[in-house]
């Protein structure tokens, strides 16, 4: 999901009667009126983010980016950021929120009622596009978690939306289990999909991002039980 401007309108008053004492038609409403300073404000806002977030890509080890480096990325003051974000922990917070938002709008569940490779295909290239964005992001909330109450329930939200989207995904197969042995695996698909699998098989071994999802593929479709109905359960293709 991307954060939008939030702009304030302020409607025009008309008048209920067709015409005024004299008789003459009344005049029409004013038009609508944007605010136009609360609408550069939070275009500012969410400019420093986008700078706060592009610093943190750029770093090659988890580290906060300084109130000047931010400032100097999106063109303005330190002053200008301060205005904005009390401190530099809510604007990690912001962040996180802009991240998850945009997450949600260009990661929708696709082929949902797919036979078995189809759905396995479509979750793990949905997952890998979020994870090559995102894991830069995902490093820095996690270290900063331990000591930031909103930080933690964002990155537990975010893992809870990655559990929901294998109920959603997985459905038939996990409709098989036990309560126990469901939530087991979702565990399971949870942590092999995680951000850190996901920048290990492409820092570490060097693969391609074809190539890791090709890992996850063969990894999802040993782990989950055989599909109901389907002539080779356990079979993808």
């Amino acid at each position: 999901m991307a954060t939008k401007a939030v702009v304030s309108v302020a409607k025009g008053t008309a008048d209920l009667d067709s015409n005024d004492a004299s008789g003459r038609s009344a005049s029409p409403p004013r038009p609508t009126r944007i605010d136009g300073r609360r609408l550069r404000s939070e275009r500012t806002k969410q400019l420093i983010i986008e700078a706060y977030l592009a610093l943190v890509r750029e770093k090659p080890v988890v580290q906060m980016p300084t109130a000047a480096q931010i400032a100097e990325r999106a063109g303005y003051s330190v002053r200008s950021i301060f205005e904005r974000f009390p401190d530099l922990s809510k604007l990690r917070v912001a962040a996180a929120d802009y991240s998850l938002a945009q997450a949600a709008a260009l990661a929708p569940a696709r082929n949902v009622d797919g036979d078995r490779e189809a759905r396995i295909r479509s979750q793990v290239e949905t997952r890998a596009g979020t994870c090559e964005r995102g894991t830069a992001l995902w490093r820095v909330l996690v270290f900063s978690a331990p000591e930031d109450a909103e930080l933690r329930q964002r990155v537990r939200l975010a893992r809870e939306r990655t559990v929901d989207r294998f109920r959603v995904m997985y459905r038939p197969e996990l409709a098989t289990l036990s309560d126990r042995e469901r939530e087991h695996l979702l565990i399971a698909l949870e942590a092999i999909t995680d951000h850190e699998s996901w920048a290990r098989m492409r820092d570490q071994h060097g693969l391609s991002i074809e190539e890791a999802c090709s890992v996850w593929i063969e990894a999802i479709d040993r782990l989950l039980p055989p599909t109901p109905g389907a002539s080779d359960p356990g079979a993808s293709d």
